[in-house]
């Protein structure tokens, strides 16, 4: 399996729906943060549900934080909690939700706030 990865910054890379087995990829790749900003069955019963990927996430040595946002809108507060995550965590971050977009939007409206 090869992460499908977008480089937003030298420190955080994007990527659509991953699995709990690409986590201990992601942590053979270098991350040491994942952020899933998809909510829990939003694409049905077939999704991984974020309790699978976190425990897959800490079984690999992964900081695992779950920000589930809604793919037609981010609130100011959802846009600020996630600019927090990527001021805390450790880097570098992979942040995935559905087609990785949202994360995108995401990180280019946090990038707003000073």
């Amino acid at each position: 399996m090869s992460l499908p990865l977008q480089a937003l910054t030298p420190e955080l890379c994007v990527a659509p729906q991953l699995e709990a087995a690409a986590m201990a990829e992601a942590a053979a790749a270098g991350f040491r943060s994942v952020i899933n900003n998809r909510p829990d069955f939003e694409g049905g019963p077939d999704q991984p549900s974020s309790r699978e990927i976190e425990a897959a996430a800490k079984a690999a040595g992964l900081e695992y934080r779950h920000l589930p946002v809604s793919g037609a809108y981010q609130s100011p507060e959802e846009i600020a909690a996630f600019r927090n995550l990527l001021d805390s965590l450790p880097k570098p971050i992979l942040a995935f939700c559905r087609s990785g977009a949202r994360c995108t939007r995401l990180f280019q409206a946090s990038q707003q706030l000073s």
